[in-house]
Parts: structure tokens; sequence; C-alpha cells
């Protein structure tokens, strides 16, 4: 007798194996074939569950977004520290930033992901509250801090390989104090 088929299941291994894809060639150089295959699935489900190859890396890139927003939630009273496990989650998945990039090239205005939208508009609310509470700067807007907190988060993980040979030598306990410590001197009230 066969297995009976768990549609949650089948989601979840398409979605897994097209983030490996997406992170490794981004959605022109993404073969459905070899996330079917690599999620021991078919075609035809991906394009029953998605609707397209698009379709689906938008699904992968709301769902890293949204692990990404779980695990390490804002916390506008410490913008320095909520940078600082941003940049540790960004190390330790390091095709975070290539799916984000590839999302940049291929997607971006295109596709604006409902889910990234809400997010982002709580983490800007938390801000304008923190800010309103005097416990950050006053002097950018919130969503000027946010995209400088997100973008020093990101620093380390965002370079050219050329930038990445000079800086080798730094240790991740460096990097980390680096990216908390400029948070810090952009936040402070």
């Amino acid at each position: 007798m066969p297995e009976p088929r768990d549609a949650a299941a089948t989601r979840r291994r398409l979605l897994d194996a097209a983030t490996a894809e997406f992170a490794a060639v981004g959605i022109a150089g993404a073969r459905v074939d070899r996330i079917a295959a690599a999620a021991r699935s078919n075609k035809a489900q991906i394009y029953h569950y998605f609707g397209s190859k698009d379709a689906l890396f938008d699904a992968v890139f709301e769902d890293v977004a949204s692990v990404i927003a779980d695990a390490v939630p804002i916390d506008a009273e410490n913008l320095p520290e909520y940078a600082g496990r941003l940049h540790d989650s960004y190390r330790a998945q390091p095709w975070v930033q290539r799916l984000a990039t590839w999302y940049r090239l291929e997607r971006g205005r295109d596709s604006a992901l409902e889910g990234i939208r809400r997010s982002n508009a709580a983490k800007v609310e938390a801000i304008a509250q923190a800010q309103e509470a005097g416990l950050v700067t006053a002097a950018y807007t919130p969503v000027e801090l946010l995209g400088l907190v997100l973008h020093l988060s990101g620093f380390w993980s965002a370079n050219v390989p050329e930038f990445d040979e000079l800086s080798e030598e730094i240790d991740h306990e460096r990097r980390r104090e680096v990216v908390v410590r400029a948070v810090a001197s952009v936040v402070a009230p």
C-alpha cells in the first residue's frame, strides 16, 4: 500500500530544495527539474503549489524573511544588539544574503511581498516609538534608521571578494563588535 501523501511535507521539501537552488544560481539560473529532484518530487508539484518559478522564488524569499524575523525579532530599544543578532544570523546562514541579492536583482519592486512589507512596517513603528521615548536618535526618520541598522548588520556578508581578502584576518567576535559599535554610534540619542 502506498504511503499517504503529506501536502505540507511536500511543499516544505520544495521550499527547502528551491532555497538551495536559488541561493546558488538565482532565478534565471535555477532549474525546476533540479529543484523537483532535490525535493524528491516532480515539476508538476512545483506548479501545483506555487504556479511558476518566479512565484516559487517569492515563496522562498518570504519564507526565509519570516524565519529570520521570528528568530531575530527587532528590539528597537536596543538596536545595536539587534544588529549584532542579525549579523550572527547572516553568518550562520550565508545563503540568506545571496537570496537577498538575487531578490534585489531579479524580482525587487516587481514582487513587493506583503509579508515583508508588514514586517518592515512593524519595525518602523517600533523604531518610531523608541524615538518618541527618547531611546534612539531622531536625527533620522524611522525608515532611514531601519535601513542603516539593516545595512550595517549585513556589512561583513555583503562585500566584494577583494574586500573580503583584505579583512579575512578579522575574526567573528571583532566583526560583530564593529557592527554593534557602529549601530550604537548611529542610533545614540
